[in-house]
């Protein structure tokens, strides 16, 4: 994803970024935004950058966990993770290059590398995320605020909660919630179909937010399919949450104070996962490993 598509544009990116900042007070960018860092140094906007998940900020002394199957590295051995971490790292300095030549072209310093310390501002970095899931590193940049989470209550924003699942909620019992955020929704391979049946043999109601279809669909009589509902309303109302991982999902799960079964795909996913296990509120199983009879035990 870093490599293929979102470096290689950089150049339309800032141009872009320039034409829409050009009468800004304040530049605010999130990790990905890698014409962001450019814009304010040539510009000198001032200029906050932020990061959603403590995965972002590739520490070594609190080593992320990049993949499902590290976790238990992570647990065990700490040292071998962040080893592991560095090999990683060492293996991407190449997909930093239509960075630099853009620098050339502009004037600019070659920099700090854009995909790790680059992307963050010299005044001010927020880590949109609890200081629960982390704390403050010595490896973390000396200008790190943890803010915590950025929740927006859409419920409350006048979100619509479809009727269907205030009837399907006031039915039975509280239903475990599957959903699989905003990105591994779009590719969710058997889970919802392994997930239906987890729950058919736990004798359990579940709604699952699949992103697709048509919304209001009854599966059986205790599973409600909808495309999305607010997780803000939803997720209170659940006896436990099944989700992927990301850190926006994370959030809501956690305010609502609900067990959760972190099936990770991608991303900051599996290190998410592996905090919330260390927490002592989450369980996991691999995307490439979850199956009916797992879910339920599990579960």
């Amino acid at each position: 994803m870093l490599r293929d598509v979102m470096l290689p544009p950089i150049r339309t990116n800032y141009d872009n970024l320039l034409q829409a900042a050009s009468d800004a007070d304040l530049l605010v960018t999130q990790m990905l935004a890698y014409a962001g860092p450019l814009v304010a140094e040539k510009t000198r906007i001032p200029w906050v950058s932020t990061v959603l998940a403590p995965l972002s900020f590739f520490s070594y002394r609190d080593s992320p966990v990049l993949a499902a199957r590290l976790r238990t590295v992570r647990e065990t051995a700490p040292w071998l993770n962040a080893l592991i971490n560095k090999v990683a790292r060492s293996t991407t300095q190449s997909w930093n290059e239509p960075v630099y030549r853009l620098r050339r072209e502009l004037g600019l310093p070659e920099g700090r590398e854009p995909i790790y310390e680059g992307q963050h501002s010299p005044t001010c970095v927020l880590a949109m995320f609890s200081p629960v899931l982390a704390e403050a590193q010595t490896d973390w940049p000396a200008q790190t605020r943890i803010s915590g989470f950025a929740l927006w209550d859409e419920a409350a924003e006048g979100a619509t909660v479809p009727a269907e699942l205030d009837q399907f909620l006031a039915a039975g019992p509280a239903p475990v919630v599957l959903t699989l955020g905003s990105s591994a929704v779009l590719n969710p391979g058997r889970f919802y179909a392994e997930s239906a049946e987890a729950a058919r043999q736990l004798g359990v109601r579940a709604v699952m937010l699949d992103g697709e279809g048509e919304s209001g669909q009854r599966i059986d009589r205790d599973i409600l399919r909808l495309v999305y509902a607010p997780h803000s309303y939803l997720f209170g109302r659940a006896c436990a949450i099944v989700h992927s991982g990301g850190i926006g999902t994370c959030a809501r799960a956690m305010c609502a104070g609900r067990p959760m079964l972190v099936v990770p795909f991608a991303y900051d996913q599996p290190d998410n996962a592996a905090r919330l296990i260390r927490l002592g509120v989450a369980r996991t199983i691999g995307a490439a490993s979850y199956t009916a009879a797992r879910a339920v035990r599990e579960l």
